[in-house]
């Protein structure tokens, strides 16, 4: 038989959720890459994270990160807010000091942490104001921290409502009707340094979602040809196969740099893929003809000393900030609009939040209520048994229910000092007499 609860068991439990973050707006490049977790990387990572708080004072923490060209998130949700250990733990790992992540980061919680998301999902955080591709990556890491089983009920709604938040955005509103990928900005770049995009090769070093995304731009203007270089040469092919190019393996890149006029990189490459050195040598090989490269990548894939090259052209992802931003001017009232779409969503979920703080009380009640019918039921069989009326039974099974679903208020009601019985008077009047109080306001 489970223990008699006592009113001090009723303790009503509420999580907090934080986000800690660094982004295109708050830190630079080189700093944005000491902490650019590859996908496959997520799953060990989180569990990393999640270990060092079961070390300490705070087990049990829901975890998420999401990692993109613009940014880090950690979201976190648990008993006890752990901001400070969460900072600690990133620093550790990019191999910086506490002090200096937290002069690039920001960090956010409960309902400020919630805003976040929601913005971040509806594309009003992004370098590309309305950008659809951060929704997918958000999916993405959602997906990755399932699979680790860091993925908690508190974390899955927050997402999942943010999900829901940016769909109604993008269905509402006219965030994303002038917006211009970093794709397309590399394009309208290379068509200011060369005449004729149809007489240029183009290179793509990499084949995930960004790369497709350049390629299918770049494909539109018909340059002269097209060449994927990738590790898996299977997945380069694929890619290539769709807009007529050539796939070549990633380990003939040096050799045969100097082919092309145009490069574009984005890989997950934790170190730069192309060196000051091979450039050199390719601009020996085209006599100086220009190179226009775009290096996508966090961290990099170009060596930024190349940009110093009197004959190279080389734009990152920040580089590209300004080109993405025309245009945002007209975007403003669609903004407006959103805000108003993410308050009403950022209130649900505080409210759901709150709501879920008080899930283990009324299960405890639930309990206690059954176990009291359970028993009263076996007792009024029982009478029932001996031959005992239908009406006396009832009326012991009544009187016995009542009795047990009082006795902790009147015993309330006699304890503690006049003020304490004051308050659960009046708690009491307003969970048990609520007829009556409304018979009385009339």
């Amino acid at each position: 038989m489970p223990e008699r609860l006592r009113a001090a068991d009723f303790i009503i439990r509420v999580m907090s959720v934080w986000a800690l973050g660094l982004n295109h707006t708050t830190a630079p490049l080189d700093l944005r890459g000491r902490f650019a977790f590859a996908i496959d990387q997520i799953a060990p990572t989180l569990q990393s994270l999640r270990h060092s708080f079961g070390s300490g004072r705070h087990p049990d923490v829901e975890a998420a990160i999401i990692s993109t060209c613009n940014r880090t998130e950690i979201y976190c949700a648990a008993e006890h807010l752990a901001l400070d250990h969460t900072v600690d733990w990133l620093a550790h790992s990019g191999g910086v000091s506490p002090a200096l992540l937290r002069s690039h980061a920001y960090t956010l919680h409960d309902d400020q942490a919630a805003r976040h998301a929601f913005r971040v999902a509806s594309g009003l955080d992004s370098m590309v104001l309305g950008e659809a591709q951060i929704l997918g990556q958000m999916k993405d890491a959602v997906r990755a921290a399932e699979t680790a089983g860091a993925l908690g009920s508190t974390l899955n709604q927050l997402f999942q409502r943010s999900f829901a938040v940016a769909k109604e955005v993008r269905t509402a509103t006219e965030i994303g009707a002038h917006s211009i990928s970093m794709a397309a900005a590399a394009v309208r770049l290379a068509g200011q340094l060369f005449e004729d995009l149809q007489r240029t090769r183009v290179l793509f070093v990499g084949a995930g979602e960004m790369i497709d995304l350049a390629v299918t731009h770049f494909a539109a203007r018909q340059p002269k040809s097209i060449v994927i270089a990738n590790r898996t040469l299977e997945r380069g092919e694929k890619l290539a196969s769709r807009f007529g190019g050539e796939a070549m393996r990633l380990a003939d890149l040096p050799a045969r740099l100097a082919e092309f006029d145009i490069v574009v990189s984005c890989t997950a490459s934790t170190l730069p893929l192309i060196g000051l050195g091979a450039v050199e040598r390719a601009l020996k090989v085209r006599r100086h003809r220009p190179m226009f490269m775009v290096d996508l990548a966090v961290p990099r894939d170009i060596e930024p000393e190349v940009k110093a090259l009197e004959d190279i052209y080389l734009y990152t992802v920040d580089d590209l900030a300004q080109v993405v931003q025309q245009g945002q001017a007209n975007r403003q009232a669609a903004v407006a609009q959103a805000e108003v779409i993410i308050d009403a969503g950022v209130q649900s979920f505080m409210h759901w939040l709150d709501q879920r703080g008080t899930v283990p009380l009324i299960r405890q009640l639930n309990a206690q209520t059954d176990e009291w019918r359970a028993i009263e039921l076996a007792r009024a069989r029982k009478l029932l048994a001996k031959g005992e009326s239908v009406d006396v039974v009832l009326e012991a099974l009544s009187r016995a229910l009542t009795q047990k679903m009082l006795h902790g208020a009147m015993a309330e009601l006699h304890a503690g000092d006049s003020a304490a019985r004051e308050h659960t008077a009046q708690t009491i009047s307003r969970l048990f007499l609520r007829n009556d109080l409304r018979n009385k306001e009339r």
